[in-house]
């Protein structure tokens, strides 16, 4: 396999199809403060982006200790009520797990906070898959910002244009196509129409091969 090719996961909504618990953790996170937001915000201002992004906007000035505890309280409930397992997307592991008999350069791009991608990743016994794991302590400048994408392809010895992105969200999009980056979209969380600026679109990975996926790159 190609030395200069690697493939930049987003771990929520790509490898597993969290954003159902996450909209849950946030409304009992949310309802415990008493503060009131919808779907449309949810899907616009918070899926595909940091805790440090998203909180100060509903909660307003607030220090750097008290985001922090905002942030841990909500990943917690978070974790309490999800299942990796259950809800993983389907054919991802085994996509996965071609992508490395092939000895493919793989690294984990996630917005949410290391504790969340060491639970969801050693739960499904993958996370010695990747060859980097960076979470939103990794960054300065969280998802649509291209330095996610940017530092996943410096991760492995890369560029951003040298690497496929696979992404779920608009914000992530964004951030994979920034960084130079050929991207896939996973509609688990937003229609293929909104994800119409990816230069491929796909439901799961079932029918999905390297194959598929290396077409892009010719």
């Amino acid at each position: 396999m190609r030395s200069n090719f690697g493939v930049l996961f987003d771990m929520d909504g790509v490898i597993v199809h969290s954003n159902p618990a996450h909209k849950k953790a946030i409304n009992i996170f949310c309802d415990k403060h008493d503060i009131e937001i919808d779907d449309d915000y949810l899907k616009n201002n918070i899926y595909g982006r940091a805790n440090k992004e998203w909180i100060p906007k509903i909660f307003g000035d607030i220090s750097t200790e008290r985001l922090k505890e905002l942030a841990d309280e909500k990943e917690q409930i978070f974790r309490d009520i999800f299942d990796p397992e259950a809800m993983q997307v389907p054919g991802v592991i085994r996509f996965i797990r071609q992508l490395k008999e092939q000895k493919v350069k793989m690294v984990v791009a996630t917005s949410a906070p290391g504790e969340n991608a060491d639970f969801i990743l050693n739960k499904l016994a993958i996370y010695d898959m990747f060859d980097a794991v960076l979470d939103s302590s990794h960054v300065t400048h969280s998802k649509p910002h291209p330095e996610p994408y940017h530092n996943a392809a410096k991760a492995i010895g890369l560029t951003a244009p040298e690497c496929i992105v696979i992404e779920d969200s608009v914000s992530g999009v964004q951030s994979g196509l920034a960084a130079g980056a050929a991207v896939i979209g996973v509609a688990t969380t937003h229609t293929p129409e909104e994800l119409s600026d990816c230069h491929l679109v796909i439901n799961d990975f079932e029918n999905f091969t390297l194959d598929s996926m290396l077409s892009l790159k010719d």
